[in-house]
């Protein structure tokens, strides 16, 4: 199938569609050096190994060769802008920051420059109003979602009411751990609960005044927004205090392996939110060993393939990959622009068919992006860790986050920053 469609994009090219590119560049806004690194290397592996493996395995995409180039940030927003303005030049289809700070600031530039920009599960989560923000993608979910999700099974663990019930929500102290706060507000006047927020100055590694006030008050649970290395000291300091891991929920970016294997066995129980599949039991990863690992062209050393980081590179890359061929097939070209690129992302639909037949078999859920919706339906899953087999088990089902609540906070904040900004909004 591969094939017949680039053969039919050459075709289309040869009768008069001009050549746009010679490539098709994806850079990559990593970090592999400071206090995150942990997390950063492991998804910039996964999302260059995909796109390496469609240079080896497809011959690019639609006959066009992918070209990857990677701008180090260290998680730090100037860097991140630099490395933006570095890049913007040079026909980048779509960037993928991997940091909320540098979203905040890359939402004006990209908006006027033309180029798409994708949040998978984090950024601004009202960048999923595609009214307002024309070139913000953040499917499959936002942290909203998240926030709602967790709510959601806790709810679904204590026979659906968590009146009186004490929840502490330990989060980054920054813009990207502050996004839960306010759906977490709403949803504790819907379901009864009590709130608490004790913030993490950023690296993280000192936390003992934070779990002290947790032993002191004695919450029901805890909700943590952590990420790199807050994330390890947080565990083992629950660890320390003897908090039930099982009490204790992590978003999607405080749960990965980096995060649980420091504390050994105590780290036993805890749980996460989850928003894709994890491990090698995918028919993909076959293709991956065979081409890009043990071809020696993988990006890393290899010991992060299947752990949850790279296989959220991976999804990533996936993603953006999938929209490239949606904007081929609308512009019928297979020498794509950062425009039609957009196009292509706003168009994006991703069903168990599409995913089967990548070798990601119920990999992640369905979803599809509309020029209302670029955020996706909200879909999430719950992972627990088990330190004996020194893996995450998966033990929900999909679940949905609560929109009536969240769908209103996001008109609010979405037209809020669209009269800040002036903007006009579309899909009329």
């Amino acid at each position: 199938m591969k094939f017949k469609f680039a053969a039919l994009v050459a075709a289309a090219i040869a009768v008069g569609t001009p050549v746009l590119a010679q490539d098709l560049h994806f850079p990559s806004l990593s970090y592999r050096t400071g206090p995150f690194a942990a997390g950063g290397i492991p998804f910039a592996d996964g999302y260059s190994d995909y796109l390496t493996l469609m240079n080896e395995r497809d011959g690019g995409i639609g006959g066009v060769r992918i070209r990857q180039t990677e701008c180090e940030t260290a998680y730090n927003t100037e860097k991140g802008v630099e490395c933006y303005e570095s890049i913007k030049g040079d026909n980048p289809l779509v960037i993928q920051p991997l940091s909320t700070g540098i979203t905040y600031q890359l939402i004006p530039k990209v908006t006027a420059d033309g180029i798409p920009l994708h949040t998978m599960g984090y950024g601004r989560t009202s960048a999923k109003n595609g009214t307002v923000f024309s070139h913000v993608f953040n499917y499959p979910a936002n942290y909203w979602d998240g926030a709602s999700i967790a709510i959601k099974h806790l709810l679904d663990i204590n026979g659906g009411k968590l009146d009186g019930k004490k929840i502490t929500l330990l989060y980054h102290n920054s813009a990207y751990g502050k996004e839960p706060i306010r759906t977490l507000e709403e949803l504790a006047k819907k379901h009864g609960y009590v709130l608490n927020l004790l913030p993490v100055d950023s690296p993280g590694q000192e936390q003992k005044s934070q779990w002290l006030q947790i032993r002191r008050d004695r919450p029901d649970y805890v909700i943590m927004w952590g990420w790199g290395v807050m994330n390890a000291v947080a565990v083992q300091e629950a660890v320390n205090i003897r908090f039930p891991m099982e009490n204790f929920i992590g978003v999607w970016w405080s749960g990965s392996e980096n995060d649980v294997l420091p504390a050994g066995d105590g780290a036993h129980g805890y749980k996460s939110l989850a928003m894709h599949g994890t491990g090698t039991d995918y028919p993909v990863y076959a293709d991956m060993k065979k081409y890009v690992i043990d071809a020696g062209k993988a990006a890393g050393n290899g010991d992060q393939v299947g752990s949850v980081l790279y296989s959220r590179g991976m999804y990533a890359a996936m993603l953006a990959v999938e929209a490239a061929k949606t904007a081929q097939e609308i512009h019928k070209t297979a020498a794509i622009t950062p425009a039609m690129m957009r196009d292509g992302m706003e168009a994006l639909v991703i069903d168990q068919a599409k995913l089967t037949a990548l070798g990601l078999p119920n990999f992640s859920p369905d979803f599809s992006v509309s020029c209302e919706n670029h955020g996706g339906n909200g879909y999430g899953l719950i992972q627990q860790w088990d330190a004996k087999a020194k893996k995450w088990n998966l033990i929900t089902d999909w679940i949905q986050s609560d929109s009536e609540v969240i769908d209103a906070l996001i008109v609010a904040d979405s037209e809020a920053y669209a009269k800040e900004a002036n903007l006009t909004k579309r899909c009329n």
